[in-house]
């Protein structure tokens, strides 16, 4: 688990093979355009109609929401039969799936090899957002994050990244009615937030790949602008964000001093607070989006002070952004309380003055522990709380 300065920038983590056990049937789930394409001409697609099968089939997947190849009628008969030979179309398994009383839904979602992660949808007025995970676990250990609690255990694939988009249009009956345009239907699901369990950043290339899908006109086709990639600050890997993917970029910062930073967020000890911000200055030019969100967990007598949102406001001077303060959401043992009202609305009123949006996020989804830095399977909470039990005993 990366939790000091020797972290690696990449993980050195399997991504599962794209093969299923059942009769080595290829996911066609999470291949990019260029990969499908391999894989079409492997089975005997010939090379003039390759293109055009390319274009039907992403269409079928990712516009239409299609499952099986029986139901690609504008292909023949024998060629989905052919398809049916070689390839599935595989969504992650929902295991449970709760609703708060604000309308929050949390997915528990298995994939490959038994694991579990958990994505969020959150539905407001005038959007939908879909929080989704890119890690089992997570490579970090924020000392006010459940899900830094949980051992890192392997990277999505593309596949099972994407898949949770697809596995939420199922929940909410978004898949374009037949004979209906996409662009006709409302979009329950207009946002994705990757800010569930994992650092995206060190899990580049399955991220990049899945919101390519998710942005492409043909299929989901998500404006870069309605998604949001979230950061504990991997340096090297931010000006490659900007130039691959393109999508907002939001911040978790949380500290304005290196010495409350390295004990909030440890990848800090790698990249500092001034190496981060050096490397934010040029991200908004290079990915032509508006503003950095930078995200700030409000923690009682830890950085909520006055003189912090003072320091904050001096920091990111220079940079576009908004400040998306978060109110603490607690979890069993965590070792943070919630700021207090009033001492949030002050940090909230000392950046607004300076000319800066500062919104305080309502916490969603608490009854359910959906809310932001909450997410944990509950799988790996049973698996501690067994572990507790054992060590009370003086079984372990």
């Amino acid at each position: 688990m990366a939790n000091d300065a020797t972290a690696p920038i990449t993980q050195d983590l399997v991504t599962i093979p794209r093969k299923l056990p059942e009769g080595d049937k290829t996911n066609l789930v999470g291949l990019t355009r260029d990969q499908l394409r391999e894989a079409l001409l492997a089975i005997g697609t010939p090379e003039k109609q390759v293109k055009m099968r390319v274009g039907q089939i992403w269409q079928w997947i990712y516009q239409k929401g299609v499952r099986t190849f029986a139901d690609m009628t504008n292909l023949a008969k024998d060629y989905r039969a052919t398809l049916e030979q070689h390839f599935v179309i595989e969504l992650p398994e929902v295991v449970s799936r709760q609703v708060s009383d604000d309308g929050t839904r949390k997915y528990l979602v298995r994939i490959a090899g038994g694991h579990e992660v958990e994505t969020v949808y959150i539905p407001e007025e005038d959007r939908g957002t879909l929080c989704i995970s890119s890690q089992v676990g997570c490579t970090l250990t924020c000392s006010f994050c459940h899900t830094g609690t949980q051992k890192l255990v392997r990277n999505l694939t593309a596949g099972e990244i994407i898949g949770q988009v697809m596995l939420a249009r199922d929940d909410l009956g978004e898949w374009p009615r037949p004979g209906r345009h996409p662009k006709d239907e409302t979009r329950l699901l207009s946002n994705i937030v990757l800010m569930g369990m994992g650092e995206p950043l060190y899990n580049f290339e399955n991220v990049r790949d899945a919101m390519k899908i998710a942005m492409d006109p043909e299929g989901i086709s998500l404006s870069r602008r309605r998604i949001t990639l979230s950061t504990s600050g991997v340096v090297p890997e931010i000006a490659r964000t900007a130039e691959e993917i393109g999508c907002l970029l939001a911040i978790s910062f949380h500290a304005t001093t290196d010495e409350i930073r390295d004990k909030l967020v440890p990848i800090n000890k790698r990249w500092n607070i001034a190496t981060l911000l050096d490397a934010l200055r040029d991200y908004p030019r290079l990915s032509n989006s508006e503003r950095i969100t930078f995200e700030y967990v409000m923690l009682k007598g830890v950085n909520d002070s006055d003189e912090a949102a003072r320091r904050l406001v001096q920091l990111i001077r220079g940079i576009p952004a908004k400040i998306n303060l978060i109110p603490f959401n607690e979890w069993p043992g965590a070792p943070y309380e919630r700021s207090d009202w009033k001492r949030i609305r002050s940090f909230a009123d000392i950046i607004y003055k300076a000319g800066y949006a500062s919104p305080i996020r309502t916490p969603r989804g608490e009854d359910i522990m959906a809310a932001c830095g909450q997410l944990k399977s509950a799988t790996e909470r049973a698996r501690k709380s067994r572990a507790q039990i054992a060590a009370e005993a003086g079984l372990d």
